[in-house]
């Protein structure tokens, strides 16, 4: 999005916050979770969860039972870490197959959770220390930010401005890994910082939920030498308190 900043919430509408997806049910679990935690955060808001792949309802179906229950407006929350693929392209026609049939209803969609105009949202730093520190990592001296991957060369740089600043906050020199679609994986950047003298590395998720990427990257990572992987987003206070803003921002269409 451009920076245009749309209106806050009005009273009665709906947050529609949509997954990508995964075959692994700890994935959708920790969606829902995530939709309770924004609906505490912000009681009188309708939250409800929808995914782009794997599970049921999907964007499309979300936005259309809510039109058909008398919503005039929704908000639409990409629960995404870059502005790849699916943000681009699975979204917006998500959106307009919701338009296309059944009653109308008007959507803004919302930044993804990421960097927004090359802006890293301190909330998100918040919410990757806080899985840090319930890792009981220790005093650490390198970090390696484990996230799942992309082939987007402006999605991957959004995730070096996250280690960047993530880094930077702690004092460490922080790496990026992927699990999927670029290297290094997890292993290969702990082995690279270990044998560039730390001696005790760590890796923070950066991932919205648990499921076969976080395991790769445990598993990766563990046999590689790290001192702990912190766990997934999932439903972290500071990450409901980012959708909130996300989607009080979301401009109009």
């Amino acid at each position: 999005m451009s920076g245009i900043r749309g209106p806050a919430l009005a009273a009665g509408d709906p947050v529609v916050l949509v997954a990508h997806g995964s075959r692994d049910p700890r994935a959708a679990e920790a969606t829902r979770a995530l939709a309770r935690a924004v609906a505490a955060a912000r009681p009188g808001v309708a939250v409800s969860a929808s995914w782009l792949d794997h599970t049921d309802p999907g964007p499309t179906e979300a936005l259309r039972s809510l039109a058909a229950a008398g919503h005039p407006r929704a908000v639409l929350v990409p629960l995404l870490l870059t502005a790849a693929y699916h943000r681009r392209v699975d979204v917006p026609a998500a959106v307009a197959a919701a338009r296309e049939s059944g009653p109308p209803i008007d959507v803004r969609v919302s930044d993804v959770l990421g960097p927004a105009d090359g802006v890293v949202d301190g909330a998100l730093l918040a919410g990757l220390r806080r899985r840090l520190a319930e890792a009981e990592p220790g005093r650490f001296d390198a970090l390696v930010l484990a996230a799942a991957g992309t082939r987007d060369p402006r999605a991957r740089g959004s995730v070096g401005r996250v280690a960047a600043a993530l880094g930077a906050a702690l004092g460490v020199p922080c790496l990026v890994s992927y699990a999927s679609a670029a290297p290094p994986d997890a292993g290969a950047a702990v082995s690279r910082l270990r044998a560039a003298g730390a001696r005790r590395v760590v890796v923070s998720a950066y991932f919205l939920a648990p499921g076969l990427f976080h395991d790769a990257v445990l598993a990766g990572a563990r046999a590689a030498g790290a001192v702990t992987v912190s766990g997934p987003l999932t439903d972290a206070p500071e990450l409901a308190d980012l959708v909130l803003r996300r989607a009080d921002a979301a401009p109009p269409e």
